[in-house]
């Protein structure tokens, strides 16, 4: 620099002196490439950015963590009788507690010195402790859900990437079919279905210990009837992509029906068939709440936030009113929650959606 010729104070010539190499933090910071990304990884980066979407998602896994790890920790069992598990007998003074009430007996060891862990929820008419009968109720509703949905998902994601896929004849009887399921009466066909396998599986105890034969319909009534929402979405979805360049280069490559499905369709559908089975999740333990509020679904001993429900619905007027409201509570928080976190996957996720 010092051997340039020195500037004319008139020219409009640039004053070299005044110019340096750029530091490696003004390089960065002039870089407007973006950074390489997956689809994945932007769904969840807008997912985040979804506070509605993540208040949902953070109530589901605490939630989670509680059904898991609560029944192993928690003092006093869903089932365990509170008179047989301090006296060894049947004991009245310990049934109908209102809430951090301790029974006569209780409150002796409290006395003596001994710690007592406290009821939150209080105890219901036969002796049990409310707090862990509802977290487990919580546990046999989520399961019920989950499963569904899992059904929902290979049943239907199945059968409608095929009729997409193939068309045709095949097609044309498939959707037929889905019309007729359609016009099925649900909880007639569960009733029906679990009278008979009352009759078939009533004295069966493996079936008995895990909420009786309509636990059993129901999952039946999913698998037979709730797959026709997901496979008209699929079929849907496929049609729009069979037609792709990349879909026409594996047919020419030899590819066969089934590695085009598993390889190209499935994978770009990925996005409608997650938010619809994530969408399904609400609606299979909405009906399982009433199907067992009704008496039709989980049967004792399993609980379930239905059948808690049924069994408080006389105390709606009483003193003890919060029997019925924390299960129904829980219910409408869980339904609520899993719909605002599907809608948050929608909109993440769903490509249509993005602007």
């Amino acid at each position: 620099m010092s051997n340039f010729p020195r500037r004319n104070p008139l020219s409009f010539q640039l004053n070299v002196d005044k110019f340096g190499s750029a530091s490696e933090g003004e390089k960065r910071s002039t870089n407007l490439m973006r950074p390489n990304s997956t689809f994945f990884m932007d769904g969840v980066r807008r997912f985040v950015k979804n506070p509605v979407a993540m208040v949902a998602f953070i109530f589901i896994v605490i939630l989670l963590l509680a059904i898991i790890i609560l029944p192993f920790v928690w003092p006093y069992g869903y089932s365990e009788v509170l008179g047989f598990k301090y006296l060894g007998y049947n004991d009245p003074q310990f049934a109908n507690l209102s809430p951090f009430q301790y029974a006569p007996y209780e409150q002796q060891l409290r006395d003596s010195g001994q710690f007592v862990f406290p009821h939150i929820f209080g105890t219901d008419s036969q002796q049990h402790d409310y707090f862990i009968c509802v977290i487990v109720g919580a546990r046999t509703s989520l399961i019920v859900g989950v499963m569904a949905a899992l059904i929902v998902l290979v049943i239907g994601g199945t059968i409608g990437a095929l009729c997409g896929f193939k068309g045709g004849k095949f097609d044309l009887v498939v959707m037929r079919i889905v019309d007729v399921i359609y016009s099925l009466p649900d909880v007639l066909i569960i009733i029906l279905l679990s009278a008979g396998l009352s009759a078939a599986l009533g004295d069966n105890q493996v079936i008995y210990n895990i909420g009786g034969t309509a636990f059993i319909a129901i999952f039946i009534v999913f698998a037979l009837l709730y797959w026709v929402g997901m496979c008209r979405l699929v079929r849907g979805q496929i049609l729009t992509l069979r037609k792709s360049e990349y879909v026409m280069a594996a047919k020419a490559t030899g590819a066969s029906t089934g590695r085009i499905i598993r390889k190209h369709l499935i994978p770009n559908s990925m996005s409608v068939i997650i938010i619809s089975a994530a969408l399904q999740v609400p609606s299979a333990i909405f009906t399982e709440s009433f199907l067992s509020y009704l008496g039709l679904g989980v049967q004792y001993p399993t609980p379930s936030l239905g059948s808690l429900a049924a069994t408080a619905q006389n105390e709606i007027t009483g003193s003890r009113i919060y029997l019925f409201l924390v299960p129904a509570l829980l219910i409408c928080f869980i339904v609520l929650s899993l719909n605002l976190l599907g809608d948050g996957l929608r909109d993440a996720f769903d490509p249509k959606l993005q602007k």
